[in-house]
């Protein structure tokens, strides 16, 4: 803020980056410095996922066919339930920032790990299979746990201005992440980019606790300037303790309201998850074209082929995220400010129903490409903005270790019925893609009445936390 003296008396004038962000959401004096942290920290992290999924892409669609890539699915869901039940006992035991700093240290090694292995001679279809899991259990867990903290650090009311602005910095890093990525592709090994997602992820642990040690100083200092009671006191430095005992999936069961949610989620993914091995099956028959096209042959073809799959879905994921990032600068904070949260939640199954309502009559390379991209970047923009806002009106205990279980264990679990889908259709079914698709219309309609449960259910809690 700049200081100016009218008629004697000092006002504060709105800095240039103030002003800046007033033009995307409501933002407030003061709170300017720790959205724009952790704006940041969501951004390297994105940067960094969309730096390894197309690695995962191409590891995996060059060794495995797009039946096998669903089936993995079930592997990650099944490790996730230990993975939480681990995670919810870690963050009983240690600060929030602790807990976030150890699980990504954990991924960090995993790179180094897979990069020595490569370097040893370790490779082949065995590797590209335990790859891909390990990214689809990577993403949701970072981000999850990055999710917690932004809850833990807003009120209700704060979260529902400044999310949107937050959720920007993945939308963005997701653009930038593919852009590297394309760029790396051109001269660097799948291997050697792991090691540059690691080195991203390294930056992301000094923004949390930046982010952490400010927010716990700025309430200690208007603890110092309102005389807080001993209770005050306590519930001020509840930031700085680690969670109470329980485990998510407990949590869950005793809430209806979490319940929906993570039905919800659940649907979400089955209907995402569909529509990318929809996706899969259009690009894995062109890069067989193209490999023929340009006459590769012998050692040379695999790598063709990887380099291709990963160029594709950069390409794809570049698209995807232009809109994402006009979704969450131009329409969130709006829609969130005049419609709420509830409401915005119903747009990307809208999109979703429409999209895949117009495949199921005629598909195309180009009608699902853009259809997929359009609902993946309103996944990525305001749907992911907006369920993570619905966990502003639960307990700290619920957002760090609920919010695991569904944003892991239920997204994954999405993806397992996709993979029995996929199943049923290799082995008995048969289903041409435009039937695929009319499945996916249809279970969107399921998505969306769960959606209305959740409207009511989160209007009368709401109501309930405003009036206690």
């Amino acid at each position: 803020m700049e200081n100016v003296k009218t008629m004697g008396t000092e006002i504060k004038t709105p800095s240039p980056v103030y002003r800046f962000l007033r033009l995307f959401t409501d933002i407030r004096q003061g709170e300017a410095l720790t959205a724009l942290l952790l704006m940041l920290n969501v951004f390297f992290l994105l940067t960094a996922y969309y730096i390894l999924k197309p690695i995962r892409e191409a590891l995996m669609l060059e060794k495995w066919t797009p039946e096998a890539k669903s089936y993995m699915g079930v592997a990650q869901a099944f490790i996730l339930i230990f993975l939480v039940k681990i995670f919810s006992r870690l963050a009983s035991k240690v600060p929030r920032q602790i807990l976030i700093t150890r699980v990504i240290l954990f991924f960090i090694s995993n790179l180094i790990l897979f990069y020595l292995l490569h370097g040893f001679g370790v490779s082949g279809k065995a590797l590209a299979m335990i790859f891909f899991i390990w990214v689809g259990i990577f993403n949701v867990m970072v981000i999850a746990q990055f999710w917690a903290f932004a809850n833990d650090i807003y009120t209700l009311e704060a979260g529902k201005r400044l999310f949107p602005i937050v959720a920007f910095g993945a939308t963005f890093g997701g653009y930038i992440g593919s852009e590297l990525t394309k760029r790396l592709a051109k001269s660097q090994s799948v291997y050697q980019m792991m090691l540059v997602a690691a080195a991203i992820l390294g930056i992301c642990i000094l923004f949390t606790f930046i982010v952490h040690k400010r927010e716990v100083g700025l309430k200690k200092k208007l603890a110092l300037k309102t005389g807080e009671s001993r209770q005050e006191q306590i519930v001020r430095i509840d930031a700085e303790k680690p969670v109470e005992k329980g485990g998510g999936f407990r949590l869950l069961g005793k809430s209806r309201y979490l319940l929906l949610i993570a039905f919800f989620v659940l649907l979400l993914n089955f209907v995402n998850t569909n529509g990318q091995y929809i996706l899969d099956n259009v690009v894995v028959p062109a890069a067989k074209k193209a490999a023929a096209a340009a006459a590769v042959q012998g050692p040379q073809l695999e790598q063709f082929k990887q380099q291709f799959i990963a160029k594709f879905f950069a390409d794809f994921n570049a698209i995807m995220n232009l809109w994402a990032m006009f979704v969450q600068l131009f329409l969130v904070s709006r829609i969130f400010k005049w419609f709420g949260v509830r409401v915005a939640m119903f747009f990307l199954p809208l999109i979703a129903l429409s999209g895949y309502s117009a495949i199921s009559l005629g598909a195309s390379l180009v009608l699902v490409k853009w259809v997929k991209a359009l609902e993946n970047g309103s996944d990525y923009s305001i749907m992911n903005t907006s369920r993570h806002a619905l966990f502003l009106i639960t307990t700290r205990e619920e957002k760090y270790k609920a919010k695991a279980a569904i944003d892991t264990f239920f997204q994954r679990t999405g993806d397992t019925l996709s993979a029995l889908l996929v199943f049923l259709n290799v082995t008995f079914l048969s289903f041409r893609i435009e039937t695929l698709s009319f499945i996916n219309a249809a279970s969107v309609l399921i998505w969306i009445f769960v959606g209305i449960l959740i409207f009511k259910t989160h209007k009368k809690l709401t109501a309930t936390k405003a009036a206690a």
